[in-house]
């Protein structure tokens, strides 16, 4: 799954994913991913921090805090590189973090990294 407030980055995740074979789901925020995960329980996320309505970092904590889905991986996805942010990430229960522009073979790299060790 894929969520961020930003179409074109949920384009350019969802494609690059899908061409490695990869179904995507995709969310433009918080509240949306929230009930796109029950009906869909991804195996794997990637958030944006920066969103309205329900940040990253709140909609993470939610994922993390249902039983359900404390398992599911969740990577950060931000602009900003900041220390503060990636421990902020950690706090909320975030498995990585990526730094946007992410490549190709950052996120493929990640995908691949959390779905082994699920």
């Amino acid at each position: 799954m894929v969520i961020d407030d930003s179409q074109t980055i949920r384009r350019t995740a969802e494609t690059l994913l899908t061409k490695e074979g990869f179904t995507v789901v995709t969310a433009q925020d918080g509240f949306e991913a929230l009930s796109k995960i029950a009906d869909h329980h991804p195996d794997l996320i990637f958030i944006d921090i920066m969103m309205p309505r329900l940040d990253g970092y709140q909609a993470c904590a939610l994922i993390k805090a249902n039983p359900r889905y404390s398992g599911t991986p969740v990577i950060m996805l931000s602009s900003k590189d900041g220390l503060f942010d990636r421990a902020r990430g950690r706090i909320v229960g975030s498995d990585e973090y990526l730094t946007k522009p992410f490549t190709r073979d950052e996120l493929i790299s990640a995908v691949r990294t959390h779905l082994r060790t699920k």
